[in-house]
């Protein structure tokens, strides 16, 4: 796991003394774990080996480690707990609603997740899974769904700094135009429909041809609280991955991300060079 994105760990109970806990070790940025017929427990110990991008940048305080969890629609048979400081907190209940949960901590800090097998008089149907991601790159504040990770910023606007700094370290950069949005009450978020005039960066391949000739179309996520409308001109919109989906981070409109670049090129702050026409 310690160069694949991606490890998938599958267990079964059955092999599972019903007091018994096994230990694990999570080290890849993301994965996913299915427990079959859970029995007893499993600790998993949350040990990301994190890139040399996310060592904390001069003057900052150090940077704090992001996991996010995201059950499957079909999670029974177990409960999922945080366990921080000799405390547990609970992440996800038997049977939750299929919602990423996210959690942050410093590097120093010991933590784990708990997956308590529930008492079942049949466990032969039930499957604890989930996906996760870990993260330590995260400096940009992300606009994720998840009230741990501090609401009261993730619809503010972005300051100067912070765009430049989205620029240079997001999974995607793309200059374009709002073509929609959609709110699901459900899930407590609005899907942004873009239209791309220049895809600048993308991680992987987000926004595909579909719309408009030579018009790449996608779909940015962002929680429904920050009441995002539909409105014209050009932005630059910047974000994360976040379970295969694109998460909106800061979306300057194109003009004022122009004016911010050139100034702090001209001062020598922008910290990475970035196409502007």
């Amino acid at each position: 796991g310690s160069l694949a994105l991606t490890r998938c760990c599958a267990r079964s109970g059955l092999s599972q003394e019903a007091g018994s806990v096994e230990q694990l070790s999570l080290h890849c940025a993301e994965g996913s774990l299915e427990w079959l017929y859970p029995t007893g427990a499993l600790r998993l110990r949350l040990a990301p080996r994190l890139p040399p991008t996310s060592a904390a940048v001069k003057g900052r305080s150090p940077p704090r480690v992001t996991a996010c969890i995201k059950p499957s629609a079909t999670f029974r048979g177990a409960q999922l707990y945080l366990e921080r400081e000799g405390g547990l907190e609970l992440l996800l209940p038997e049977a939750p609603r299929p919602h990423a949960r996210c959690f942050s901590w410093l590097p120093q800090e010991k933590v784990a997740l708990f997956l308590q097998a529930t008492p079942q008089p049949d466990i032969s149907r039930r499957i604890a899974a989930f996906r996760y991601e870990l993260r330590g790159d995260w400096l940009a504040r992300p606009a994720l769904p998840s009230a741990s990770l501090g609401s009261e910023g993730a619809c503010r606007p972005c300051n100067d700094t912070e765009i430049l700094m989205a620029i240079c370290t997001s999974d995607f950069v793309i200059r374009g135009s709002i073509r929609s949005v959609s709110n699901d009450a459900e899930l407590q978020e609005s899907i942004i429909g873009v239209s791309a005039t220049r895809i600048h960066r993308q991680k992987f391949p987000l926004f595909q041809a579909g719309g408009r000739p030579g018009r790449p179309v996608g779909s940015i996520r962002t929680p429904l609280r920050c009441g995002v409308r539909p409105g014209p001109g050009t932005f630059l919109f910047t974000g994360w991955l976040h379970f295969g989906e694109a998460w909106l981070s800061c979306a300057p409109r194109y003009r004022d991300f122009q004016r911010i670049y050139r100034g702090a090129q001209r001062t020598h702050q922008n910290p990475c060079e970035f196409p502007v026409d």
